[in-house]
């Protein structure tokens, strides 16, 4: 497991909005100045000459996040980073998490040098990002007109890129949670990883969400708490018995996410003081 950042248990600062508003000004200058003056550059490069164009554009987002998480880290102390030590080295896989955060994907990106995801389709409409998206081999969401081709054409190279050591992170929820429980999972990602037959690792990510909270443009810097990342389980699409259905792929990954729930909701139980009449 590696823990990254200072200690978990301060008491929070009084007072010192202002420590948020720096620190979320600063790292977002460097999210748009750090691309516009430096990464821009060798993205320009790679699209011209890199030979693996998609593996070149990954590899870029990966250092580029790793900067902006990594200056993250250093300007919040009170934030611990908990990540069990075995996700780095997840390959030739489909990763399922919940979704808490806009920096649950920026997250996965710095973990990974070759990573591809599902990306809501209105984003592939934005000026630059859209384009660095479509580069970087990422998959729309849904299959309309303009985007339904490149949906098919992604699928269709998924093998060779899992096969190639990529990882696929999905959020099968679809949508942040903003209320702590599990929504409904998507049959997508399960119809991937039957097809390819691929594992799949049921990841776990908590209090992203406390730091960058839905709706919210600043850092919440000054509140101590602690981001965890934790493999729930691994999952073969084949078995002794035969390839898994979708259905039964959907219903073992959701298992996963529910038994640590309801082990929390056991422990909340067990923790409460006791109503005398």
């Amino acid at each position: 497991m590696t823990v990254i950042a200072g200690p978990e248990h301060q008491p929070t600062w009084r007072g010192g909005r202002v420590i948020d508003v720096l620190v979320t000004l600063v790292c977002w200058s460097y999210f748009i100045g750090g691309f516009l003056f430096c990464f821009s550059f060798f993205y320009g490069a790679a699209y011209l000459v890199a030979a693996r164009r998609e593996y070149a554009f990954q590899y870029l987002n990966y250092l580029f996040f790793r900067g902006f998480l990594g200056l993250l880290r250093l300007l919040s102390p009170r934030q611990q980073w908990v990540i069990d030590q075995d996700i780095r080295q997840i390959k030739s896989s489909i990763i399922v998490c919940n979704h808490l955060s806009y920096l649950d994907p920026l997250l996965f990106i710095s973990l990974f040098s070759r990573q591809k995801t599902i990306v809501k389709t209105r984003f592939f409409q934005f000026p630059v990002f859209g384009w660095l998206l479509k580069h970087s081999g990422y998959v729309p969401a849904t299959m309309d007109k303009k985007h339904g081709l490149r949906m098919i054409e992604q699928v269709g190279n998924m093998g060779e890129f899992l096969r190639g050591g990529g990882n696929l992170f999905v959020f099968p929820e679809g949508t942040r949670n903003r209320d702590g429980k599990l929504g409904p999972l998507h049959p997508g990602v399960f119809k991937i990883a039957r097809l390819q037959r691929c594992p799949i690792y049921v990841l776990s990510l908590s209090n992203t969400d406390k730091l960058f909270t839905p709706g919210q443009f600043f850092f919440n810097t000054r509140q101590t708490n602690s981001i965890r990342m934790k493999v729930l389980g691994r999952l073969e699409p084949v078995t002794e018995q035969g390839l898994m259905s979708v259905a039964a792929l959907h219903r073992q990954v959701q298992q996963y996410f529910l038994e640590p729930a309801a082990a929390g909701d056991r422990q909340r139980e067990t923790a409460m003081p006791e109503r005398r009449p």
